[in-house]
């Protein structure tokens, strides 16, 4: 299975490395069907009357939401355009997706455990360091770990999902929360890369076997059945919060990570859980990319929805919040007719693909000096965006 890594390079001021969150989660998605993925797939569209777009009347102030509405649709339309991945959503028939789906409607909980361990265990690094690690060293399994919780637990934190907190484990330093008996302790026998992930794959773990009840598929299918009901206003966000809110509590794994985690599991769904597919698609992964070109298009300030980036970006009128609303005026289909009309996670991956540097690599630190506003004429948002400066310089004297 061609797992890479989900660990990012990028530093917080934009500056990205060669091993993005994004690129593992885009190989995850599209598997071998992206042969013939074109950047410049259609020509950019820059006008500022999209058809067929209406607009919102529900903000506060309708008139001001309107024009920033306007603006941002404007800048991502043509950024889709641009940059929109025609097979983000992959090869349906291909032998890996078919496992997947296999273990889905099978309620395969141990299989689906180990996957997402090994989505979680690329954080941080790149692609092959981690993989050539778990070659080396073997991977965590749902066995592994239900042997070794079976018996009396030596630590208290073991006790249960709620009970595991403030373990502490630091493989390096050979050290925990509890050191007196470190050395009779399960979580440091699995020789994992660090002791972040011996601690996420037992907190991972605890939460399937007590949470979940030990069916992880069926713990999905009654959050998004439940969070389902009522307003179809809204409901997307309601079932991708149903997930992501308790998963949140994860040790271990960023919220960006596990939008794009359960992105790529929810949309690798058999055709028999339309809800999974329907809240994959709104699973939006912000990352410092993303952030800093929603800031520096101006697109946030518009909005009145500047904020630092980190959990705010999840909150509402935060990046996530912005892009679903955009995204709300935007048809996927156009760029691949079997996409769905509503694609959020499509319109965030072109974002991120049009400023990361391996991909378009137009609009991220590199390029930019963010300390002014942005000078590339090159770009073909140039003359629509705001070039809000992230970082001006302090006047002086």
């Amino acid at each position: 299975m061609g797992w890479v890594a989900f660990g990012s390079t990028e530093s917080p001021n934009g500056l990205d490395g060669s091993h993005s969150d994004e690129t593992a989660i885009l190989r995850l998605l599209t598997w071998p069907a992206r042969a013939g993925a074109g950047l410049g797939m259609r020509a950019a569209r820059t006008n500022s009357k999209r058809p067929g777009r209406t607009k919102s009347s529900r903000h506060p102030n309708s008139l001001q939401f309107g024009a920033a509405l306007d603006h941002a649709v404007v800048l991502i339309d043509t950024i889709c355009c641009l940059a929109g991945d025609g097979h983000l959503i992959g090869n349906q028939s291909s032998p890996d997706v078919k496992q997947l789906r296999r273990a889905i409607a099978d309620h395969d909980t141990p299989y689906l455990f180990e996957q997402l361990m090994v989505a979680f265990s690329m954080q941080g690094i790149s692609d092959h360091a981690a993989y050539t690690y778990m070659e080396r060293h073997g991977r965590l399994t749902w066995r592994d770990l239900d042997r070794a919780t079976s018996r009396q637990a030596t630590c208290c934190k073991l006790r249960s999902y709620w009970t595991f907190h403030d373990c502490s484990y630091r493989k390096e330093a050979q050290t925990c929360g509890e050191p007196e008996i470190l050395p009779v302790c399960p979580v440091p026998k699995h020789d994992l890369r660090n002791g972040r992930l011996n601690q996420t794959g037992y907190s991972l773990f605890m939460f399937i076997r007590d949470v979940a009840d030990g069916d992880f598929v069926g713990w999905i299918d009654d959050q998004l059945h439940d969070s389902s009901k009522g307003s179809i206003r809204r409901r997307e966000m309601r079932m991708r919060s149903a997930l992501v809110e308790p998963l949140r509590n994860l040790f271990g794994v960023s919220d960006k990570v596990l939008n794009m985690t359960l992105a790529w599991l929810l949309i690798s769904a058999p055709p028999s859980k339309p809800l999974w597919l329907a809240t994959g698609v709104n699973m939006i992964a912000v990352d410092t990319l993303v952030h800093n070109f929603l800031h520096r298009s101006g697109i946030l300030g518009r909005f009145k929805a500047e904020h630092q980036y980190g959990p705010a970006c999840y909150q509402p009128e935060g990046c996530a919040d912005v892009i679903t609303r955009v995204a709300s005026q935007i048809d996927a289909r156009e760029c691949n007719p079997n996409y769905p009309k509503l694609f959020p996670r499509w319109v965030q991956h072109a974002i991120w693909r049009y400023c990361a540097q391996l991909e378009m690599g137009i609009c991220n630190g590199n390029e930019i000096d963010d300390r002014f506003r942005c000078g590339s004429k090159g770009c073909p948002l140039f003359h629509l965006c705001d070039r809000v400066a992230l970082q001006p310089e302090e006047p002086t004297g």
